[in-house]
């Protein structure tokens, strides 16, 4: 699920046994890359344009092994060619589990 409103997207994950790892939680990777996502998509809604990431620091929180998960971004800073975007996600309890903070750059004509 995608939801757009007032330049905030917010995804949802339904962890299922097949993103754990070993330890029979959510794989990091796919926290990373669902908090890419959600910063990438934000940022192309908001500039229209194509942006790639430089760099993404992920903080693990807390583990997750069953249920909804859900990510929103927000735009940190905004220049002509990089952007600073932060991304959390939360479990269905309001929880946090991650946050990552992305570096983007801005493919502008």
């Amino acid at each position: 699920m995608i939801e757009f409103r007032d330049h905030k997207v917010r995804i949802k994950l339904d962890v299922q046994e097949q993103l754990l790892n070993a330890n029979g939680t959510l794989h990091g990777g796919v926290q990373a890359s669902m908090l890419d996502f959600v910063q990438g998509m934000l940022l192309r809604s908001v500039t229209k344009t194509k942006c790639l990431t430089i760099n993404l620091t992920t903080h693990y929180l807390a583990s997750v092994s069953e249920g909804e998960i859900f990510a929103e971004a927000k735009i940190i800073q905004l220049g002509h060619k990089i952007a600073t975007l932060e991304g959390e996600i939360k479990d269905a309890s309001n929880n946090l589990v991650a946050k990552g903070l992305g570096t983007f750059k801005i493919l502008r004509d």
